[in-house]
């Protein structure tokens, strides 16, 4: 009961988080949570809880707001925009990933306690990257070209719900599938494999909808730079 009753308020306070990101920061905030989520996403999944009687990995959560920020920079400032984020998000896990290999080879001083922690958390990136980097790229420049052809169709101001909903669920499940595929084939039968790519895509699923009333409340914050917002019909 007590991880479900946690994991509720750590929902709550992360797209807390990133409505006070772009409050604060305005684009600039979208580009700096897009980097900060996909790094953290990647720390968390290391982490397994039971939860419903499910056990999963954590990081869904982080995850899930990756296509709230690009869906919101392709809702406010277009396409191409949200496609320059998903490039940023994919260089800053690359970025982590070769760093942090490189600080795991050196060699830790006699009363160091840092290393073993290390080693467990980001010795497994490599092939968590791998898996989530194809999936990431994937994923996400289908979100935006799912979202801006579901935009031709539901283009009106009130129809946002449609066009998140619609293009993140479709290509969260393209996400899972690829990253599940990738990160846990060959560790797991294929009964537990399927068990895990179906929790962690129905869990997605649910959080996308949690997460569409905070990019209504996103869209309705103003900066300088939305001058060049695009006008919905």
């Amino acid at each position: 009961m007590f991880n479900i009753g946690w994991g509720i308020f750590y929902v709550l306070i992360n797209f807390c988080c990133f409505l006070i990101c772009y409050k604060w920061f305005g684009k600039k905030g979208l580009y700096a949570w897009i980097g900060v989520a996909t790094v953290i996403a990647n720390i968390q999944v290391v982490k397994t809880i039971e939860m419903f009687g499910i056990v999963m990995t954590l990081g869904n959560t982080m995850y899930v707001s990756l296509y709230l920020t690009s869906d919101l920079l392709n809702e406010k400032f277009g396409r191409q925009e949200a496609k320059k984020a998903v490039w940023f998000g994919f260089f800053t896990l690359i970025m982590t990933t070769i760093l942090m290999q490189m600080v795991l080879v050196f060699e830790p001083q006699e009363t160091d306690i840092a290393q073993s922690s290390l080693q467990t958390i980001f010795g497994l990136m490599p092939r968590l990257a791998i898996g989530s980097l194809t999936a990431y790229f994937v994923s996400q420049f289908l979100d935006v070209r799912l979202y801006a052809w579901i935009r031709k169709f539901y283009p009106k101001r009130n129809q946002l719900w449609i066009r998140n909903n619609g293009s993140t669920m479709i290509s969260s499940f393209v996400d899972t599938l690829i990253f599940c595929s990738i990160a846990f084939i060959g560790e797991y039968s294929f009964n537990i494999w399927l068990e895990i790519l179906f929790t962690t895509y129905i869990i997605k699923f649910v959080l996308t909808a949690v997460g569409t009333p905070f990019l209504y409340i996103a869209r309705s914050f103003h900066h300088e730079e939305d001058e060049g917002l695009i006008e919905m019909k």
